[in-house]
């Protein structure tokens, strides 16, 4: 096996497990105190592969304006970016959450023709078109009349997830900072944010081991590993070919959200899943 499918196999299997993983952590917890000690432990874990590899020299070459970019970066697209899919798992199911929540690369094009002034072309809008309407399908399940009072709420946190990215993909394309770096400090910005709000709101939790295991999941392995893993990948293959396998990782957590959460397979969240996958290559293709 080419070691680029490895690292990415790797990177795909952590990230299938972030709705399930998250759904069970908030049955006690709330997707803030989530945001906080999950990132704190990315965070640790990201310092100390830093550490190892010698990366913290790098940066008495940075300025005070660069860590100011790379901390409103790690708000955007760390903080609420995690912030909103936690929201949105939290309000409907697990499955449908974390397949609206893959807009993102679609909000990515959206973006690009906003700030970095690329050109709206007939496909990029037949793309985003149908990338909606995916959402729209998973979101009403066959009922657009009769739509869950909570899975609407829902629906509209994952979506302002997937801008959250895809703003932040769009204003990290401009950045030059080292990966591994900026992704600690990424996981820095929103461990303070989060705490912030836990202090200043007065919030206190206790952990149980259970908890504390799914935390160290999500915080080492979801995200740490899992975009370290996947910066290999691209590093070591073609990354057109390597980032088009991320679209598999919808598809394998529907079977843990099945499987663990023993929730619903539901036919709607698959062909919406379908059809917002199919607008991400129609767009992929007009790269070409």
């Amino acid at each position: 096996m080419k070691k680029e499918y490895f690292y990415a196999g790797v990177s795909i299997f952590f990230w299938s497990t972030i709705a399930t993983v998250t759904k069970l952590m908030l049955e006690n917890l709330d997707s803030m105190q989530i945001n906080m000690v999950s990132s704190l432990f990315a965070f640790v874990f990201l310092l100390i592969v830093s550490l190892v590899k010698g990366k913290l020299r790098e940066l008495k070459n940075y300025h005070i304006i660069d860590y100011v970019k790379i901390f409103l970066l790690g708000v955007l697209g760390t903080f609420f970016y995690n912030l909103f899919l936690y929201l949105g798992i939290d309000a409907m199911d697990a499955s449908q959450a974390f397949i609206i929540n893959y807009l993102w690369p679609i909000m990515t094009v959206v973006f690009a023709c906003i700030i970095l002034k690329e050109k709206m072309t007939v496909r990029k809008a037949v793309a985003i078109a149908l990338s909606f309407a995916g959402v729209i399908i998973v979101t009403a399940n066959g009922s657009l009349l009769n739509i869950e009072k909570n899975t609407a709420k829902g629906a509209v946190y994952c979506v302002l997830a997937a801008v959250s990215y895809g703003l932040f993909s769009v204003l990290n394309k401009r950045t030059t900072y080292d990966k591994t770096l900026t992704m600690m400090f990424f996981y820095f910005s929103a461990f303070v944010i989060s705490l912030v709000y836990i202090v200043l709101t007065g919030s206190s939790f206790v952990m149980t081991e259970f908890q504390m295991g799914g935390m160290l999941w999500m915080g080492i392995f979801t995200a740490a590993i899992a975009y370290t893993s996947w910066a290999l990948a691209l590093d070591c293959g073609d990354t057109a070919k390597v980032s088009n396998l991320a679209y598999i990782t919808p598809f394998l957590s529907l079977v843990w959200t099945g499987i663990i959460l023993k929730e619903e397979f539901k036919a709607f969240s698959l062909i919406g899943l379908v059809v917002i996958i199919i607008g991400v290559f129609i767009q992929l293709k007009d790269k070409k």
